[in-house]
């Protein structure tokens, strides 16, 4: 393809993106789901599920193979972007005596549905052959556990944000417990994947780079940009500029030995200082939220590309329905049952429980992983897309649910976070 046939291909299809991404989150608003759920469904309905079956030729007319890469590097940077401010806005003080209990709630919120997962691949094996899996291996297991373990870190910050919950005691435990529960469930996946080539880190010595790489980031990181940042007194665009280049660095360490990208740029926003009392950064904030807003259905659409409706038949449905409700209720129980065990109440411990059930966003970047991998098979990858999808939606009339008898609020966090900036929900520009 010509590069000025080329250029017209993109803008075109990232015209329809932007329209119908932004569309699909008001109709999810008008039907009290989050914006960002909008946006995945119109990003899936963009691909060979809607678009390609009803129309073919347009599809393949607006999405040529040429544009992919592009389509892709705009998904990856959108990605960056938002994590990093997940990471600068979540402010670990307000934990306060609460961070024992996001380390309970996140390792038993990760075991219980990891056990729940593989035990089931293994004891229905042969009902996972009619969707053209062939004989389990240990990888595939430990996929299969994996799979009901993830919670989707920017999902859930979105859906934390528009109900109120950001300040919040669960709403805080439940954004830090989900961080630390997916960086232990891409460890785990991560050793999984290792193979026998002579290029590929063992996962001791992955586990080992990202321990000595989080302390680094930790430890030397802040002092170095604190000086950099405030004491030079550099211009705001300036600032953007060289943070996002850090988060985007940070995110090619992590990627580099194995670990998603998302962990390197929420590494990256966590240990950006804040301005002196604690307050965001208004001119740093604001930026972050157009360009992630305007960029992150891009990632939708690529996710979408490798669902196909057309695979799901009756099988297909049967295990959907138990593989989601295996997940909706190991998740929200042990997740329920570790925050009451670390302190919370009835209420604000299932509403942590219900909003762990989240698995969206990153939930779609395991499965591709594991599909580029071998571990899935195309029928099976589906199922559990739309398992993805199911709990996500489910996500918000749960958590209402849950909140209703209390006739309360959610107990506050015992530190407000103090930012004069406002905070527009991610992925949502108005």
């Amino acid at each position: 393809m010509r590069p000025d046939a080329l250029v017209l291909h993109f803008v075109g299809a990232a015209a329809l993106i932007l329209v119908a991404a932004h569309a699909g989150g008001w109709l999810a608003r008008r039907l009290k789901q989050p914006y960002i759920v909008g946006q995945l469904m119109a990003g899936i309905a963009l691909g060979p599920s809607l678009l390609g079956a009803l129309a073919p030729a347009a599809h393949e007319a607006l999405f040529p193979a040429e544009i992919g890469p592009a389509m892709t590097g705009f998904a990856q940077f959108a990605l960056v972007v938002f994590l990093f401010a997940v990471g600068y806005e979540l402010d670990l003080k307000v934990l306060g005596d609460r961070a024992r209990t996001a380390a309970i709630v996140a390792v038993v919120a990760f075991v219980v549905p990891m056990a729940a997962g593989s035990g089931a691949a293994l004891l229905f094996r042969e009902q996972l052959r009619d969707l053209d899996m062939p004989e389990l291996t240990p990888a595939q297991v430990v996929f299969a556990g994996v799979a009901l373990s993830i919670t989707a870190v920017p999902v859930l910050t979105a859906i934390v944000r528009e109900n109120g919950l950001a300040r919040t005691v669960p709403g805080v435990v439940a954004v830090s417990a989900a961080g630390l529960l997916d960086v232990i469930g891409w460890t785990v996946l991560a050793g999984a994947l290792v193979g026998g080539d002579g290029d590929t880190l063992a996962w001791e010595w992955r586990v080992g780079v990202t321990a000595g790489f989080i302390a680094l980031m930790l430890l030397a990181a802040p002092p170095l940009l604190r000086r950099l940042l405030y004491a030079t007194r550099l211009d705001p665009a300036l600032r953007l500029a060289l943070l996002i280049g850090f988060a985007l660095a940070s995110a090619c360490v992590t990627h580099a030995v194995g670990v998603h990208v998302i962990f390197g740029a929420l590494l990256a926003g966590v240990v950006t200082p804040r301005e002196k009392g604690g307050t965001l950064d208004a001119d740093l904030l604001r930026p972050l939220h157009d360009v992630s807003s305007l960029l992150l259905p891009f990632f939708f659409v690529i996710s979408g590309q490798s669902v196909a409706l057309g695979s799901m038949d009756s099988t297909g449905w049967l295990t959907l329905l138990a593989v989601t409700v295996l997940a909706v209720v190991t998740k929200i129980g042990s997740g329920t049952a570790a925050a009451r065990l670390g302190g919370l109440d009835r209420d604000d411990a299932r509403t942590v429980g219900v909003l762990l059930s989240a698995r969206g966003l990153t939930e779609l970047i395991a499965l591709d992983v594991g599909l580029q991998a071998g571990l899935l098979s195309g029928r099976l990858y589906t199922v559990l897309v739309f398992m993805a999808l199911a709990t996500t939606l489910l996500t918000q009339p749960l958590l209402l649910l849950v909140r209703r008898p209390a006739g309360r609020r959610p107990t506050p966090a015992p530190t407000p976070v103090q930012a004069d900036t406002p905070t527009a929900p991610m992925a949502d520009p108005g």
